[in-house]
């Protein structure tokens, strides 16, 4: 592999959808979208069931690509952990990403985050893989830490290497602040590793080419698809406002039919017909 994995996040069944029209192997439902959708921000407003029902949608919009999950903080002690893990593999999710965050969690690369003491976010990730390991369908798990923001880089640095040796299958940590000390998780941390390309975030925006580089296996693009489909909301929305059409920046009617699904329900619904 020349790249790391270009991964789109999703929110819902229509973005999985549209993910998957367009070739992409790996998505990743976002607890952000998630939570934007529901019409909060990301600070653990939304619960387990609500994150559980959109892995639902999403893993039945999905033939091919495979999704990992938002798991949060696990949602409570170390029983919620391994109960968020075997939801979720229930759900269709390929992997599910546990935190090390203080609950209510919030979103990586926003400021108030407070992350739980080192011995009590290895039993979390301690606790997902072994519900990995007992669980009837197979699931990954991913260890996110982010003590980098709240601690520093050596705390973080430490962290995913515990998580590693917990049995990790990926580690996460979010919002390094430059190349420097990407480069550094990717040469003293083992195993797989994701990034996090987000515009104005606190990491730095590198091509998918240089990340595999420094040695990352994924980079995750978390709000691309809700940030960029609200920017056409809010010009649509203002140009109603302002008593004009928006109509050019309307998809044509067939086209959004058959992206919604109609062309693929038609073509099911003729194999019954009498």
């Amino acid at each position: 592999r020349a790249s790391a994995i270009v991964t789109p996040c999703v929110y819902d069944g229509l973005t999985a959808r549209l993910v998957e029209r367009f070739g992409f192997e790996l998505t990743f439902m976002t607890g952000f979208g998630v939570s934007a959708v529901h019409g909060y921000p990301d600070c653990q407003l939304v619960s387990y069931q609500e994150m559980l029902d959109s892995a639902f949608s999403i893993c039945s919009s999905l033939r091919n690509t495979l999704c990992i999950g938002d798991g949060d903080t696990g949602y409570g002690n170390a029983m919620n952990v391994k109960r968020t893990v075997h939801g979720y593999a229930r759900a269709g999710l390929a992997c599910v990403m546990i935190e090390d965050q203080v609950s209510p969690k919030r979103c990586g690369h926003t400021r108030g985050k407070a992350v739980v003491p080192f011995d009590e976010a290895v039993a979390r990730v301690r606790a997902a893989c072994d519900a990995r390991d007992e669980g009837a369908i197979e699931i990954l798990i991913m260890a996110r830490t982010d003590a980098r923001g709240v601690m520093g880089l050596e705390e973080a640095l430490a962290r995913c290497r515990a998580f590693a040796a917990a049995g990790a299958d990926i580690t996460f940590l979010e919002a390094p602040c430059s190349r420097e000390e990407m480069v550094r998780y990717c040469k003293e941390v083992p195993g797989f590793k994701m990034a996090n390309m987000l515009p104005s975030g606190q990491t730095p925006m590198l091509s998918a080419t240089e990340l595999h580089q420094i040695g990352f296996d994924i980079a995750a693009y978390p709000l691309t698809l809700l940030s960029a489909g609200l920017r056409a909301q809010l010009e649509a929305l203002k140009l109603l406002q302002q008593g004009e059409q928006p109509f050019p920046l309307e998809l044509d009617f067939e086209a959004l039919k058959d992206i919604v699904g109609f062309t693929e329900y038609y073509e099911e619904e003729a194999r019954y017909k009498c």
